[in-house]
């Protein structure tokens, strides 16, 4: 049972493609009561994509500088290439303000969170198969194939998982994913 202090902390993690950034921006466009993290990253802004509101983008060097100084809560290099990580003041800040706080983050992060903060709330983003996970993953488009191939290879290793997590939730429907878990958080789900 969550402890009072971090009761507000939600980590959303699941396999690469399963729709977890579309999730989180439902809810950041339905529930403003929601406090999403936005982590830090070495990676290149995708189209569309504003540094401060979708990530913080940073310079390998910066990246650097920040693990240094112990500024992570987690951070991961994720599918061998790009590191991504969750600034620990801004987390601890909206905590402390009791803020109902989610994090959208990979496997690796949210082992580590599970690590720091083991009372938090995890939740498991699930495909509703594995086909569904194939067909989402190949038709963003964002990816070259070999990128896709090394994708799901790490799908397969991240759905095994499932079971470190506290709830699952299906990635059927995006607006019914994300009442579920604003709901799981604590929250009123807004009627439709």
């Amino acid at each position: 049972m969550p402890q009072p202090g971090h009761a507000g902390l939600t980590v959303l993690a699941g396999p690469t493609a399963v729709g977890k950034g579309t999730v989180s921006t439902f809810i950041r466009d339905n529930y403003p009561e929601v406090w999403l993290s936005v982590s830090a990253t070495t990676r290149a802004p995708r189209p569309g994509e504003v540094d401060g509101v979708h990530y913080f983008f940073k310079s390998p060097e910066e990246f650097d500088q920040l693990i240094s100084e112990g500024a992570f809560l987690e951070w991961a290099v994720v599918h061998g290439q790009n590191r991504y990580g969750t600034l620990r003041s801004t987390v601890e800040e909206a905590v402390s303000a009791g803020k109902a706080v989610l994090l959208e983050i990979d496997l690796q992060g949210a082992r580590q969170v599970k690590a720091a903060v083991p009372d938090a709330r995890f939740v498991f983003l699930a495909p509703p198969s594995w086909e569904e996970l194939v067909r989402r993953l190949i038709g963003r488009g964002t990816e070259t194939a070999e990128e896709q191939h090394r994708r799901l290879e790490t799908a397969k290793m991240e759905l095994a998982a499932e079971p470190e997590f506290d709830h699952t939730i299906i990635n059927d429907s995006v607006q019914r994913a994300a009442d579920e878990l604003v709901s799981l958080m604590g929250l009123t789900a807004k009627p439709r």
